[in-house]
């Protein structure tokens, strides 16, 4: 997949419109607690700068619901900005406003303008045609480099490209990155390949697990979603979350994984608790004898001895997922073990979703990992062969 390069447009001195990914984590002072998304958008950011271009920055942040609310302002990350840029940001009080429009009228080549949240607006969610080309008006150049949004048929995402021809819009470095690494990834990868898959629900990476099947040597399951194939196993879960409606689906998958001849790993016992709190009595049990009326928070001990075990010969490693609730401390040593061991191997790490991502920050293994995705719904799209709604407009015609 050749995307249209932001090296070959003639931006210099030019008003240059970049759709960024600057929804970032923040605690209850509106304090950015991790800046990994801001950081990964200053290169396009810096090359338009070094072309003398003036650049109209535009991101989503949270779900505000098409309506202002102060919680969800970007002016939060117009401070991160400057002083990662260390350049006055200037920020527009609206989105397609009067404010706005003026600001990016009155840009000067060398200056940043950043708009207000998207999704203030209804439109962008609903990919709304009048939105989209208010967007496309502010600037002459349109540059995508928000691979965490790109799986979004969204306003900013897709809309307005139509408003650009393939010599005024391109991939930004981040994004060309992203779709190169998984290309790469899922097409010709260093084997033995290993995926490990958490997170809660087996529906929200069904087809990913299906398309990997026949590309990796070697799936490791836990989180959540592991109580699923346990109980079509016929294996007593107790009150451990659940896909009812989707056991067929993991009887698929495991008689698929067997006619490839992929090793499919399931925990063998399991962190339990009496009710889904970090100060609830837990307890390490098989996970053929989950009690009645427990949870499972987490993979145990033996199942982490096993994993290590199977990432032993591993030379590449894909990662999309935590094994148990991390953000509880009781039911974060699963997750944490198994980052330092993904950490530890020679392999190539790879590690897809904002949960994961953020786990391997806090157990402080994030620089150990080869590659680490800043999109999570995105990274899952391109494994199940998907081509994202935001990447289609900028592919190169063959």
């Amino acid at each position: 997949m050749e995307l249209l390069d932001i090296k070959e447009l003639d931006i210099t001195g030019k008003k240059v419109f970049i759709r960024c990914d600057f929804n970032v984590p923040m605690d209850e002072f509106s304090n950015i607690t991790d800046d990994r998304r801001i950081r990964s958008a200053l290169t396009t950011i810096n090359y338009c700068l070094d072309q003398d271009c003036s650049v109209i920055l535009a991101s989503h942040l949270g779900r505000p619901k098409g309506e202002y609310n102060e919680k969800y302002s970007l002016k939060p990350v117009a401070r991160r900005l400057h002083t990662l840029l260390h350049r006055e940001i200037i920020m527009a009080d609206d989105v397609i406003g009067e404010d706005a429009k003026t600001k990016a009228q009155k840009l000067k080549n060398g200056e940043i303008l950043l708009l207000e949240n998207l999704r203030f607006e209804a439109g962008e969610t609903k990919n709304d045609e009048n939105f989209a080309k208010e967007l496309a008006s502010l600037a002459e150049f349109y540059i995508n480099d928000a691979f965490g949004v790109s799986h979004r048929a969204h306003a900013s995402v897709e809309g307005i490209t139509k408003y650009f021809d393939d010599n005024h819009k391109a991939a930004g470095f981040l994004l060309e990155k992203e779709i190169n690494f998984f290309g790469k990834l899922v097409n010709n990868p260093v084997r033995p390949f290993v995926a490990i898959v958490g997170g809660s629900k087996v529906s929200g990476k069904l087809e990913a697990l299906i398309n990997l099947l026949p590309k990796v040597d070697k799936i490791l399951i836990g989180g959540g979603m592991a109580f699923t194939f346990l109980k079509q196993l016929g294996y007593n879960i107790g009150a451990s979350l659940v896909e009812d409606d989707l056991l067929g689906e993991a009887q698929h998958i495991m008689d698929r994984a067997k006619e490839l001849g992929v090793k499919f790993y399931l925990p063998v016992d399991i962190v339990v608790a009496e009710k889904f709190a970090e100060d609830a009595v837990s307890k390490i049990v098989p996970a053929q004898e989950i009690p009645d009326n427990w949870m499972g928070l987490d993979i145990g001990p033996a199942t982490t001895r096993l994993y290590r075990e199977a990432l032993t010969d591993a030379q590449t490693v894909l990662w999309n997922g935590p094994m148990g609730v991390y953000e509880m401390e009781r039911f974060a040593r699963g997750s944490s073990k198994l980052a330092n061991v993904v950490a530890d191997s020679y392999a190539t790490t790879v590690v897809g979703g904002g949960d994961t991502a953020d786990l391997v920050q806090r157990v402080g293994v994030d620089d150990e990992m080869t590659f680490i995705s800043t999109g999570g719904g995105a990274s899952l799209e391109l494994l199940e062969g998907k081509i994202l709604p935001g990447v289609k407009p900028l592919m190169k015609q063959v």
